[in-house]
């Protein structure tokens, strides 16, 4: 009789389980960082439309007027528009009528 000899269900729990458990976590780190990922995308069209809100705003307060363009708003009010990340729409429609802004992520 051999002692040391085992069973398929110690070889199981020796060899499989532990590698099964950790691809699961590798898994689980892989989404979780994607996801991050995901808010942190949708965090940065958040702050850039609000901030191109604001200016606008700003801009109809100081001069009685929205501003004709967006070019306008980045050299007047020094808002950076990284636009390899988004894309930036606006449209006016009269200088006493809020205009639309839309930031779409690439």
């Amino acid at each position: 009789m051999d002692i040391y000899r085992k069973s398929g269900l110690d070889f199981l729990r020796s060899a499989v389980l532990p590698i099964f458990f950790t691809a699961v976590i590798i898994v689980m780190v892989f989404f979780g960082v994607r996801q991050a990922g995901a808010s942190s995308s949708y965090e940065g069209v958040r702050i850039l439309e609000d901030s191109i809100r604001r200016a606008i705003v700003m801009n109809y307060a100081i001069e009685g007027r929205y501003p004709e363009s967006i070019e306008y708003i980045e050299q007047r009010f020094g808002i950076y528009i990284d636009r390899t990340r988004f894309v930036v729409h606006y449209r006016i429609f009269a200088s006493n009528i809020l205009p639309e802004v839309t930031v779409i992520p690439r």
